[in-house]
């Protein structure tokens, strides 16, 4: 057993580092002016999508937001496609023409995101509904923000779950913040957004997004009940963006949170706590750094197939030829 939890470990440990490191890239060469979309960066994030995306297999369903890099690359999506969808050329995963926010991937199921908060929620419950309808052994995740419970359509769509009780997983990243605005000027005080979500009668979990390998056995578990047929879960898991909401620097200056905060999220870091655990687990520093070394070689050779590849057919790119 200790070696599975080992082996489990390693594995989340290279999701993780892969998701940091690619956006980590982005954001150093966004200045250069080639990836011409907004991007909504999960640095800090990313225990969440690395331990969702390994519970779930290759025909689950998954739909994202706006913060969707992390959630792609979770589920096994291919990272040349990401890149090259930042690039705008026709070898993305939406042939270059969705850019960051609006990424879809069918061979590894991701559906896609979108630019609009809250406006995959109905549509991953629809995934779900076609799941039930035909029986099949899969689920529908989808991945959602502490902003998007502010949202009609997320009550509507989590009503229809529970009552149909469909095959849904839903997952919450609370990073406390939308845009500049925090909770406690966003929502009532003291409300706990799993706690109205249970209200409502799905099944709920609360964790540390920072404890991956906690995360991930908490959606394993909820994936094995919800394939019982209990119905929709609601997973919320505390995290933290480390960098602006759109874009590749920092904002701690601009007042709306504080250095002090930051730093005591910085403490928790995913990614270092990870990296801590497999050494615990008997990694040496030297295998750690071929790992690094082997990630870092994947994303510049990502970056490389982007910047040679061409981009869409002018005709393939305009949905209306205006005359």
């Amino acid at each position: 057993m200790e070696m599975q939890v080992n082996q489990t470990l390693i594995s989340l440990y290279k999701y993780a580092l892969k998701i940091r490191m690619t956006e980590e890239e982005i954001a150093s060469r966004y200045s250069e002016n080639k990836m011409r979309c907004p991007t909504h960066l999960s640095i800090g994030q990313e225990g969440v999508a690395a331990a969702v995306g390994m519970a779930l297999t290759k025909k689950d369903f998954a739909v994202s937001t706006h913060r969707s890099h992390a959630h792609y690359l979770g589920k096994g999506g291919d990272l040349k496609g990401l890149i090259s969808e930042l690039y705008g050329k026709e070898t993305g995963c939406s042939g270059g023409m969705g850019g960051s926010m609006h990424l879809c991937d069918l061979s590894c199921g991701f559906v896609g995101s979108t630019a609009i908060v809250g406006n995959s929620i109905p549509i991953g419950v629809g995934l779900g509904l076609s799941i039930q309808l035909k029986k099949l052994d899969q689920v529908s995740c989808i991945f959602l923000g502490d902003g998007a419970i502010e949202e009609g359509v997320f009550y509507e769509s989590l009503n229809f779950a529970v009552v149909r009780k469909l095959p849904v997983i839903f997952i919450c990243e609370n990073n406390m913040y939308s845009v500049y605005s925090s909770l406690r000027v966003r929502q009532p005080k003291g409300r706990k957004i799993f706690e109205m979500v249970e209200a409502i009668g799905a099944n709920v979990l609360h964790g540390d997004g920072n404890d991956t390998y906690g995360v991930y056995e908490k959606v394993q578990e909820s994936i094995s009940r919800i394939k019982k047929g209990n119905g929709p879960e609601f997973l919320e898991f505390d995290t933290y963006r480390y960098r602006e909401h759109c874009g590749p620097n920092f904002d701690n200056n601009i007042g709306y949170r504080t250095e002090e905060e930051y730093l005591e999220w910085k403490a928790k870091d995913p990614v270092l706590r990870l990296e801590y655990e497999i050494k615990q687990n008997g990694l040496s520093d030297l295998e750690v750094d071929s790992i690094k070394k082997e990630t870092q070689t994947e994303i510049n050779d990502a970056f490389v197939f982007a910047e040679k590849s061409e981009f869409p057919d002018y005709e393939e790119s305009c949905l209306v030829e205006y005359k």
